[in-house]
């Protein structure tokens, strides 16, 4: 109600300056009256008052629609966001002051009047554009800049000076897998957990999916995170910013390890993959847990448990206790049995280890 008022009230100002300085004029161009008062500045303020007065009440709801849109556009941008754009809008305006005092001495219309102020509105454009897209850059340098000074000053103190270890910044994959919260919980993972908002908002839209093995994981995904943020001794950040210009969640998190200079923590094979090629640092869960499970070598006799088919003919399939797959080969005939096994190889990559391995009886029986 209350901008509508003021709608109204810019209308009515508007009109009347326009009246008091035009209205007598049209009177006097188009001379349809001798009557002097007709030509008065007062009463053409008056009848321009009332003229856009009227007009306001056709054209006052859309406005204030146009004005309301743009309040929430503007409360739902980032702080971060909005205060770099900002200041990349006032930069450009004083490039464009600059650029257009010589222009203004210049006896052409075209040049004085008009290109002045193409040049503001450009040069206002791209100074919002450049503050708004590269502000995490921009956080970066400010940040890098802060902790220079504060090196210098312990420094100059002869202080010595504690390094603090990059932030993790942890993707999709990783939180709805679920270890992350039992490592972070040994402390064996060190510095900030960053978590973005855009994975924040996956990781919402799979809880969410009709598909109810998607949705179970989704949730499961936020009660890790719920854990970690709540229970867990380590610090936790949001990540509140966004790249835009940059569709799948892996690219901005790669973009996201440059900017703040952190490290991505995956389980994801392909993910790890791109870090490495793109010089990104990357902890996979994958090979940690690969690296803390019991060695086995070739020759060595364990007891398993042989509980289904193979994907060749005669194989049996067995497990460890870590989850470790073990290739029976000949096992066939010992499904559902314990039996002591000879490993004969053991292949192990990324994405995982795979153990072959023979019955002991026929080797004793070779």
């Amino acid at each position: 109600m209350v901008l509508k008022m003021i709608v109204h009230l810019f209308f009515i100002i508007s009109g009347g300056t326009i009246g008091f300085l035009y209205i007598p004029e049209i009177v006097r161009l188009l001379d349809f009256t001798d009557a002097a008062w007709a030509a008065s500045p007062y009463l053409g303020m008056v009848i321009g008052a009332i003229i856009l007065f009227v007009i306001s009440y056709f054209v006052a709801e859309f406005i204030v629609g146009f004005l309301r849109w743009i309040e929430e556009a503007l409360i739902k941008i980032p702080v971060s966001d909005l205060l770099f754009g900002s200041f990349g809008l006032i930069g450009g305006l004083v490039i464009a002051y600059l650029v257009n005092i010589p222009l203004t001495d210049i006896n052409i219309y075209l040049v004085s009047q008009v290109l002045p102020l193409f040049i503001t509105i450009l040069l206002g454009y791209f100074g919002f554009q450049v503050g708004f897209r590269r502000r995490d850059e921009l956080m970066n340098l400010l940040n890098f800049n802060r902790k220079e000074r504060d090196k210098k000053r312990v420094s100059d103190m002869e202080a010595p000076q504690q390094i603090r270890p990059k932030s993790k910044i942890l993707d999709t994959s990783v939180i709805i897998d679920g270890r992350i919260a039992d490592i972070c919980q040994t402390n064996f993972l060190e510095g900030t957990i960053v978590i973005p908002q855009f994975v924040l908002g996956e990781l919402q839209h799979i809880a969410d999916s009709s598909d109810v093995l998607k949705r179970n994981r989704g949730r499961r995904g936020l009660d890790v995170l719920n854990r970690i943020q709540k229970e867990l001794p380590v610090e936790v950040e949001i990540y509140e910013g966004d790249f835009e210009d940059i569709p799948e969640v892996d690219s901005k998190l790669i973009k996201l390890a440059k900017v703040i200079d952190g490290i991505v923590v995956t389980n994801d094979f392909n993910l790890n993959k791109v870090c490495d090629l793109q010089g990104v640092p990357i902890l996979n869960i994958n090979d940690l847990a690969n690296a803390v499970k019991p060695v086995v070598l070739p020759g060595e006799e364990l007891m398993v448990h042989v509980i289904k088919d193979g994907k060749e003919h005669n194989q049996g399939i067995a497990y460890l206790d870590d989850g470790t797959m073990i290739v029976v080969e000949e096992g066939h005939d010992y499904i559902g049995k314990k039996i002591e096994v000879l490993i004969t190889s053991v292949l192990q990559t990324s994405a995982g280890r795979m153990i072959f391995a023979k019955p002991k009886l026929l080797e004793k029986a070779l």
